[in-house]
């Protein structure tokens, strides 16, 4: 099988390239708990924008930039769990959210499907950032069994809504992560955790980017893979040990964000190796070589690697497969409950 490693940067020449411009749109109250929790992490090199009809809310948001929509339909009370009053309010306070997202390159929609705002607004904020030609990425949340079958019915119409507008769309059920905590879990505690993956899915695509490396994925690379591709998968892997890198690539192709999916089936895959300086040249051709049996023979596999001092004797792999000619996946012969418990912890 064969692979290609596109847009190889000499990070040696000292020539700086034109900052990738990231925004991080929080929209609605999971999606401005994402972003608190984003910028509580440390999130590098992006700017963050909350965005809700609930003005309180956005009051206590940590974002550079918020934006109140929808002042005149709701009155600053939020959307009282209705998604077409979200949208209202995002079409009211369009050329508002317009004006912020001009310029961008690339803007990652986060918000939890099920509610009124975030169901409503996503798609709505989807197709502006669209507008403005930004390569457009969601990260959303689906609801816990436990929130009922009409928030369930309210998030898949907002989903489908949502996945004619963006490039890409990477779905997170939160029933998944009740796989992985104990039974004594605090539902406060659950839902801390699911803010916490939706920071490990933007987080894991914007250091792509963003985080320098002596074999850098650059945005060229981000768009071929991402740009109109619809449904995509996403895993991060962490290993350490003497066989740290497979156990890391292994780990991230189990796909811990979705429920037995596999990367089978991808007509695009990018792979980042962060390590700090004792990554060698034998782990990373480890790494990717894994990752390329793993896909269909045709697959554009796009790698990189990044210096990331903080990780200290481990490697973290990301992986983003996109390209689907179907929506169905398949589980693999990897853990993924065991991955996925390694994810959210850490």
């Amino acid at each position: 099988m064969g692979f290609g490693i596109f847009d190889i940067e000499d990070t040696t020449t000292g020539e700086q390239a034109t900052p990738t411009i990231i925004k991080v749109i929080g929209v609605g109250g999971a999606g401005g708990n994402a972003v608190n929790r984003m910028i509580a992490s440390g999130l590098k090199k992006v700017s963050f924008v909350a965005l809700n009809t609930d003005v309180q809310a956005l009051q206590r948001s940590n974002a550079q930039t918020r934006i109140a929509i929808g002042k005149e339909l709701t009155g600053g009370l939020g959307a009282g769990g209705q998604p077409e009053i979200g949208e209202k309010a995002a079409l009211e306070s369009k050329e508002e959210i317009k004006a912020e997202l001009e310029n961008t390159d690339m803007v990652f929609i986060t918000a939890g499907m099920g509610g009124g705002t975030g169901t409503g607004a996503a798609a709505v904020v989807a197709e502006i950032a669209k507008s403005c030609n930004a390569l457009t990425v969601a990260v959303v949340t689906t609801p816990f069994a436990f929130e009922g079958r009409k928030k369930f019915e309210l998030a898949q119409q907002g989903i489908e809504r949502l996945r004619k507008q963006v490039d890409t769309l990477i779905l997170i059920p939160n029933q998944y992560l009740l796989k992985v905590v104990e039974n004594n879990t605090p539902i406060k505690q659950a839902f801390l955790i699911a803010d916490d993956v939706l920071y490990q899915g933007v987080q894991g695509i914007s250091e792509l980017i963003t985080e320098p490396g002596e074999i850098n994925i650059d945005f060229a690379d981000v768009k071929t893979v991402m740009k109109g591709k619809g449904d995509a998968l996403m895993g991060i892997g962490f290993g350490e040990g003497a066989n740290r890198a497979v156990d890391a690539a292994r780990e991230a192709i189990s796909n811990p964000l979705l429920e037995n999916a596999s990367i089978d089936g991808a007509k695009s895959v990018l792979v980042n190796l962060a390590g700090s300086d004792n990554l060698t040249l034998q782990e990373y051709q480890d790494v990717v070589e894994l990752i390329t049996a793993n896909c269909a023979e045709d697959a554009l596999i796009i790698a990189g690697q990044a210096f990331n001092p903080e990780l200290g004797d481990r490697i973290k792999v990301t992986v983003v497969a996109t390209g689907f000619t179907n929506k169905e996946v398949t589980g693999g012969e990897v853990d993924s409950e065991s991955a996925m418990r390694r994810f959210v912890t850490g």
